[in-house]
Parts: structure tokens; C-alpha cells; sequence
């Protein structure tokens, strides 16, 4: 198939493009505001084409497209701290960038599948093995935190809407928590382990106790996968994560220091928006359609990020 992976050059657009490439030619699209694609050799390969490109540039977007059996819908802006800075730009690209795929890919006739990635903040602050039937929460108006949340909820109702009125191959991602090599911008796990290799300070914004499920960027590409291969995940949402995962921030930062054997100093700091105080997922629908689990341990992950952040 021809693939176009908008985000292409993002962690998990790399990741995806890498599975994807033996058998497939991929469209990496991008505007390189992150680029885990320098660190890899995807662009040696003759089947891979980067188009530098905005997904509010609908001309671009829908002419890029042109061809392409599937769609991975991955670009989109995220973190806490890009959120808050500029939170116009958060909800016009998420919102309208979104809403330019849809109609893109109906243009092009897009027939295999149109893969969306949502965010499982969608589940409001208290998520505890939520499935993908469980109420959505935006939180208040105007709280920074949930701008993000409620941009990729608009986008979930779009796409599932483009299903039902167009008959578009539609299926919704919402990762929990993915880390791994590859990653950039502003994870925990990235941030700890980085620093936390150079001994340097850990920062916790608040006390610590926020309670997350961890999920290895390779297990969630396998699930992933799963969905774009299985004709039941079309018109459905899948929460992906590792709900055997699970640890505060205090503790993932003493677990970092443990397992990388650093010297880092903890130190706790302003929490700078409202939070999710507890993000564990129901994987049940998953394992059920795609037949999907998570394997790789936060202690095993976490070494292997290490030796990738090491390289760098």
C-alpha cells in the first residue's frame, strides 16, 4: 500500500514508518517542529518520501495525499508546556489540521483505513481502567490543561462522523502514555532519564502522587499495527497502553535513578496547570478485536530508552 503518516517524522510516526516500510510505501509528512526521523535511516530507503508540510496547508495536505491506500493520522500538538504557551495554536492545529485530514482523505478517496490518534486525556483527571465506552471530560473552561484534551475529542467525533455519514474507514487510537527511544518534547520518562543520565536534578511539577500507566513505544506500535491490519477495528476507538505499568511520578523518578544507578537530586516544584491525578487503561476491547498486549516491563523499558538517550 501507499501509507501516509502525517506527524511522519514525530516518535511514533518514525516508529510506525519503520514497521510499515518493508512492505509499503510511506509518506512521511511533517513540519519538523520534532524530528525523531534524523535519527534514523528511514530516508535511505527509496519506498520513503518526506514532504515537508503543515496540516493546516490544506492544498499541500490534500495533493500529498494523492494515491494513498491508508492514512496515519498522528500530528497534532501535545505537552503541557506547548499547551500552555500557546493554546490558539493547539486548538486551530488539532481542531482544523484534523478536520483538513478528514476531508482530504475523502477527496483522495482514501479506502483501507484513516487511523486517528486521540489521547487518552480525553478521560478527564480521573481515568481508573477506563474502556472506551467510559464518559469523556474536558474539565473547565479555560484550564490550559484541557485544551489539548477536548481539541482530540472533537477530532475523535469527526472522524467517527466521517464513518457514519461517508462510509470512511475510520479507526481512533487513544495511546496512554507511550515512551521509548525516539521520544522528544516533553515526557516524563524522556525527561527523567536524560537528565538522570548526566545526574543532573529531576523536576516534579507538584507533590508526586499523579498515577500513570507506562507504555513501551514498541508494544504500542504492535498494537497499532493490530488495528490498521483488522477490518473489526473499523469505526471502533482503542485504548493502547500497559495497564501492569503503573507507578506515581515520585516513584518513576526514583525508579529512573535506581535502575540507571544516578546520583540525581528530586526536587519538587510549582505544578503549572490543573493534572490528570490517575490515567490507567482498560485494555480489554483490544485484547478482545486485536488480540493486543503489552510485554515489555517499565524496568526493561526504561533500560533500553537509556541506551538510546546514551547514543545521542
Amino acid at each position: 500500500m501507499r501509507i501516509m503518516i502525517t506527524g511522519g517524522a514525530g516518535h511514533i510516526g518514525t516508529a510506525l514508518a519503520r514497521m510499515l516500510v518493508k512492505d509499503n510505501e510511506i509518506i512521511l509528512y511533517d513540519n519538523l517542529t520534532r524530528n525523531t526521523l534524523q535519527h534514523t535511516n528511514l530516508l535511505d530507503s527509496a519506498k520513503v518520501r518526506l514532504i515537508k508540510g503543515d496540516i493546516l496547508d490544506y492544498e499541500l495536505l490534500k495533493n500529498s495525499m494523492k494515491g494513498a491506500n491508508c492514512v496515519i493520522h498522528t500530528a497534532a500538538i501535545a505537552g503541557i508546556d506547548s499547551v500552555i504557551k500557546d493554546p490558539v495554536h493547539t486548538m486551530t492545529v488539532n481542531m482544523i489540521g484534523t478536520a483538513n485530514v478528514y476531508k482530504a482523505a475523502l477527496e483522495n478517496q482514501v479506502n483501507e483505513r484513516i487511523l486517528d490518534f486521540s489521547t487518552s486525556e480525553v478521560f478527564g483527571s480521573m481515568a481508573y481502567r477506563v474502556d472506551e465506552t467510559a464518559h469523556a471530560s474536558s474539565g473547565s473552561a479555560g484550564e490550559a490543561r484541557w485544551i489539548y484534551a477536548i481539541s482530540k475529542l472533537a477530532g475523535e467525533h469527526l472522524g467517527l462522523a466521517y464513518y457514519k455519514q461517508h462510509n470512511l474507514p475510520v479507526t481512533i487510537i487513544r495511546p496512554f502514555n507511550v515512551y521509548g527511544p525516539g521520544q522528544t518534547g516533553e515526557g516524563a520518562i524522556q525527561k527523567f532519564i536524560t537528565r538522570a543520565l548526566k545526574n543532573e536534578t529531576l523536576y516534579i511539577n507538584g507533590e508526586g502522587t499523579q498515577i500513570r500507566a507506562w507504555c513501551y513505544i514498541d508494544d504500542f506500535v504492535i498494537g497499532v499495527m493490530q488495528a490498521l491490519k483488522s477490518n473489526k477495528a473499523i469505526g471502533e476507538s482503542f485504548n493502547i497502553g500497559n495497564p501492569r505499568a503503573v507507578i506515581t511520578t515520585y516513584g518513576l523518578a526514583q525508579t529512573v535513578c535506581r535502575v540507571l544507578n544516578s546520583k540525581s537530586e528530586i526536587v519538587f516544584q510549582k505544578q503549572l496547570s490543573a493534572d490528570v491525578e490517575l490515567r490507567i487503561p482498560n485494555i480489554h476491547k483490544a485484547q478482545k478485536i486485536l488480540g493486543f498486549r503489552a510485554d515489555v516491563d517499565l524496568e526493561e523499558g526504561i533500560r533500553k530508552s537509556a541506551e538510546w538517550y546514551a547514543q545521542l
